[in-house]
């Protein structure tokens, strides 16, 4: 590695701890109601929202019906995105004239951005209009995004509320989410990127000639808005077919570091967010550490496996430094493995560069991030709901060990919060190991492999974990474009958005309705170096327990046959 990654790697963390704290207590003020700096600009606009809708913004929702609204409203997204892209070629905004998408497809990739996973088993350029791409895809990147943060709001006043009935208004939530917490970041990303090359017009393709004589047909659209919620809503889908490795998509070292950051920026400060609502922000500080200790884990093991030379050409008659192949000589072997563990502890599954092509010790890094559960970092809300469920069965286990009732915060954990608890960390290996186990041995499902042997399988399982842990990144050797894995990867999403949903969601009510009791000598700290390292070795015990026999098949077997 040289001076210059190193230069990466800490401006790319100052650019997300630095503004991380002021963000956090930004959205915590916005969820409240309370007034902010945007108020007198977005205030009148989000009251018409209210007004339309017909929503009273002081009429607060039970659990039972906070999901139930939620419900209908992803209901809604869905069907209107699925007739969008059947419908495709009779809308406007189509100058290519493209076809709708083959119905299993259209379900794939209806299913994969309602829920938040942007899994592309499509080239955005070759088979979308703008129209699909922005009244679609746009649409839910800001919606799906704004959900996750509405359900981690409700969890957050579900633990620090005191015999409440209800966790907030769902509508309310959405609103304030998208109007404040994700349009204004994205219009000033949009715009960087507009000013570093991606494109943002309506124009028709353009035909050119290159110097070898070739004709060529060069892609436009409204890139840079889809860009900027893409990383900024922890979405990842791409407005071209090979995403983020796209001048047009990353045009520079400078939109590369600005979007890699952004994937992860308001993942962090809702960490924050969450400290304001419980008022410690001790907590978010334990959070933050433990998240920061896996993801240098999993980074510093990627780094080192990505430089090692490939044994095959091991000859004194060849100078090997990083392999190159299948990564994007503008960013390098630093810039694309510090983007490939960013996207995939975050639930962001843009990539810009082949995750088909890395080290077998890297891509499992990649799948270890994801298997966890998404709770690095996270997508937006979903991480650290995700994150606090952990925390919770540390809690559990820490109670088990010392012979107390758990307690976190003062609410003790009883039965129904333990029953919870569990069926999440039912839905991981049910996505996982059920699925892909079900594609592992049909021989149609087999066919869809690009490579034989360990490799293969891990292509299988990589796909499988994207989908369940809503990640959308994928190792790109898999044909997935298939009536099979159309409707078993949209199958594994639902599952994992909302296998995660419903139980967060009865946890917060079952949480808000339990009176606080003060915390004593005698209770367990939640926030000291003692409780972020039983933190961190219950993420990864109870992630490694659970899939390191199908990682051993995979991508460690690879790692032993190829002689590294």
């Amino acid at each position: 590695m040289h001076s210059y990654d190193y230069a990466l790697i800490l401006a790319f963390f100052a650019f997300v701890l630095v503004p991380a704290p002021f963000l956090g207590r930004f959205y915590y003020k916005v969820m409240e109601g309370q007034r902010t700096w945007l108020t007198p600009v977005f205030g009148p606009v989000e009251k018409v929202c209210y007004r339309v809708a017909g929503v009273d913004p002081d009429t607060e929702q039970s659990w039972q019906k906070y999901t139930l609204a939620l419900l209908a409203f992803n209901l809604a997204g869905f069907v209107l995105l699925f007739a969008i892209l059947l419908l495709q070629q009779y809308l406007p905004l189509n100058p290519q004239q493209l076809p709708g998408q083959e119905w299993t497809q259209a379900f794939n990739t209806a299913v994969s951005f309602v829920t938040n996973t942007n899994w592309q088993s499509y080239s955005g350029e070759a088979s979308l209009s703008y129209f699909s791409q922005m009244a679609g895809l746009t649409v839910q990147n800001f919606v799906s995004a704004a959900t996750g943060l509405a359900v981690l709001v409700a969890l957050c006043r579900g633990i620090s509320r005191r015999s409440a009935q209800t966790l907030g208004n769902f509508w309310v939530d959405m609103t304030r989410a998208t109007l404040y917490g994700l349009l204004p970041l994205c219009l000033v990303l949009a715009l960087f990127l507009v000013w570093q090359g991606v494109p943002q017009t309506f124009a028709h393709y353009v035909n050119a000639v290159t110097l070898q004589g070739v004709d060529q047909v060069i892609p436009l659209g409204p890139a840079a808005s889809q860009i900027a919620i893409k990383q900024l809503g922890t979405n990842g889908g791409g407005f071209f077919g090979v995403n983020s490795a796209h001048p047009f998509e990353n045009p520079s070292a400078w939109s590369n570091l600005f979007e890699m950051a952004s994937i992860i920026l308001i993942p962090v400060a809702l960490v924050f967010t969450f400290g304001h609502y419980v008022k410690d922000l001790r907590q978010s500080r334990a959070i933050i550490a433990c998240m920061l200790a896996l993801f240098l884990i999993g980074g510093g093991t990627a780094l080192y496996a990505e430089y090692q030379p490939n044994p095959t050409l091991n000859s004194p008659l060849v100078e090997q430094t990083a392999p190159l192949e299948g990564k994007e000589v503008r960013f390098g072997t630093t810039g694309t493995v510090l983007w490939t563990v960013t996207t995939t502890a975050a639930s962001n599954g843009s990539v810009n560069g082949m995750h088909d092509s890395l080290n077998p010790i890297s891509g499992m890094v990649a799948l270890v991030n994801m298997m966890v559960g998404e709770v690095i970092f996270g997508g937006v809300g979903a991480g650290l709901y995700g994150m606090l469920l952990n925390v919770l069965i540390a809690v559990f286990l820490a109670g088990l060990m010392i012979g107390r009732t758990p307690e976190y915060l003062g609410k003790k954990l009883q039965a129904k919060e333990v029953q919870l608890l569990v069926v999440t960390l039912l839905v991981m290996p049910v996505g996982v190991l059920v699925l892909g186990a079900i594609a592992a041995v049909l021989p149609s499902a087999v066919a869809s492999v690009s490579n034989p042997g360990a490799h293969g399988f891990s292509q299988i399982l990589y796909a499988f974990t994207s989908a369940s842990a809503n990640n959308g990144s994928a190792f790109a050797g898999l044909n997935a474009n298939t009536p099979f894995y159309n409707l078993m990867l949209g199958l594994g999403m639902l599952l994992g958005r909302f296998g995660y949903i419903l139980p967060v969601l009865a946890l917060a009510g079952s949480l808000a309705l339990k009176k606080t009791a003060p915390i004593g000598q005698d209770s367990f700290p939640t926030h000291g170096p003692l409780f972020v390292a039983l933190l961190t070795v219950t993420i990864l015990l109870v992630g490694g327990l659970t899939f390191l026999p199908t990682l051993a098949l995979g991508p460690i077997a690879e790692q032993l046959t190829l002689g590294f």
